[in-house]
């Protein structure tokens, strides 16, 4: 039991390692190379914090230096006398009496090369969330149009005759719509009767006929969110709930029912996996979800996702296309998580919905156990709140950085040396309070 325990705990760790250096060493190579592009000269480029384990000297004197502390990274310029950028005063004085030399620090390039090089950190996150993205959408493909049943899930209930290849037209007379159309698609969802059996109308090689299938949404596990009650009480993807509290159950509908009318009292669950059942217990949790009117609506949930009762098919996806999905899903993150923290600041949802470095270790080895896919999209999940998260106008962050160019560039100088300083000083324990703050929700209140 102990040997299992430290097992799961060095997995967590290290998958928890593995994603956070990925997205660190991309930030960091941000800086670096759009840096070097400037003019500006890297003096160490560093994976870690901490005693040097690994280093060696490039051609173009940039140390690469992997550290001992494995939770973050930064790169020195010239003129740096920290990893935060602050000014090395002794440096840049004897810089000044060689331009060349000076024009190679951090604090005496161009404005537009400092900008630059700032930025390039969190806009680097963003493109590695896309690339990220898009990879997934181009190797997965799109479904295919119309509605192609691909593979029909394993089921308690057997018998059915829709076959893999069908073309759906129609379920219980209500006309298949396209998945272009997320309205229509929900509503038709809705209109579908809720029954062991339904009548599909389909396309079978050119011929249309009618057929029996499944529920259209069975009581199946299709994803579970790390850190719920699912994920606790052990359900894994592909298992279907066949009972709540006694009660038969078959369809998603009746499941989440169930589960919001229960209040977050405990839920006795009969599970159905592999031809064997087994007995669950859990309680639902509070869950602040994304409304349609960009707000949040809090709910009762368990943390697991529904689907179709087969994988539809799929067609390839142009490489432009992934591209521009990859795009869209990222710049809908951005608009959650900024929606998301809006409503914590106004009291309209749960802090604990902010989370710290433990919860995301705890996610990151759920997800890893998931599968690759999984592991990958939340490296850009991750990536992508990473490089919103620094360019906040906070000092420390990239973007306060971006507040005292922007403060250069308009009053024609540099803001006082001693008010940066404070700044800094502020900014760092703003930062310092806000990770004791979610380390607190992981540990103790959430």
């Amino acid at each position: 039991m102990v040997i299992s325990q430290l097992g799961g705990f060095l997995y967590t760790v290290g998958s928890f390692v593995v994603l956070l250096s990925i997205i660190v060493a991309v930030h960091e190579y941000g800086h670096y190379i759009v840096g070097r592009w400037s003019g500006i000269h890297p003096e160490v480029f560093s994976l870690g914090f901490g005693p040097v384990l690994l280093s060696r000297v490039d051609k173009r004197g940039t140390r690469w230096q992997v550290a001992a502390i494995p939770f973050g990274g930064f790169v020195k310029f010239l003129g740096d006398s920290d990893a935060a950028s602050g000014k090395d005063v002794s440096q840049i004085e004897a810089a000044r009496q060689d331009p060349e030399m000076l024009r190679k620090t951090m604090h005496g390039a161009p404005l537009w090369a400092r900008a630059a090089t700032v930025a390039a950190g969190p806009i680097f996150n963003f493109i590695l969330a896309i690339v990220i993205f898009a990879g997934v959408n181009f190797s997965q493909g799109q479904m295919r149009e119309p509605l192609t049943v691909g593979e029909i899930k394993p089921l308690p209930e057997q018998g059915y005759t829709l076959r893999a290849g069908d073309v759906v037209l129609g379920v219980e007379g209500i006309a298949t719509p396209d998945f272009s159309d997320p309205q229509a698609w929900d509503r038709f969802v809705s209109e579908v009767p809720i029954a062991r059996q339904l009548e599909y109308r389909v396309d079978r090689g050119g011929s249309e006929r009618i057929v029996a299938g499944p529920v259209l949404m069975p009581s199946a596990v299709a994803g579970i969110a790390p850190r719920s009650a699912a994920s606790d009480a052990g359900l894994r993807s592909g298992d279907v709930i066949t009972h709540i509290d006694g009660d038969e159950i078959f369809a998603f509908a009746q499941l989440k029912d169930k589960v919001e009318q229960a209040n977050g009292a405990p839920l006795a669950l009969t599970v159905w996996r592999e031809g064997k059942t087994r007995e669950l217990t859990l309680s639902p949790r509070r869950t602040d979800e994304p409304a349609a009117d960009g707000g949040f609506e809090n709910n009762w949930r368990i943390g697991i996702a529904g689907a179709l009762a087969f994988d539809p098919a799929r067609e390839p996806v142009s490489p432009l296309s992934a591209i521009g999905q990859g795009a869209a899903q990222v710049w809908l993150m951005i608009e959650r998580s900024l929606s998301g923290l809006k409503h914590m600041i106004t009291g309209e949802i749960s802090t604990c919905n902010l989370s710290g470095p433990v919860a995301i270790a705890e996610t990151s080895g759920a997800m890893a156990s998931q599968g690759a896919i999984d592991f990958i999209w939340l490296i850009a999940a991750l990536s992508t709140g990473i490089g919103l998260l620094n360019l906040f106008p906070v000092p420390v962050l990239d973007g306060g950085h971006l507040v005292f160019f922007a403060y250069e560039a308009v009053f024609r100088r540099p803001p006082n040396e001693r008010a940066m300083q404070v700044l800094m000083m502020i900014g760092m324990g703003l930062i310092l309070s806000l990770m004791l703050f979610s380390i607190s929700n992981d540990l103790l209140f959430c």
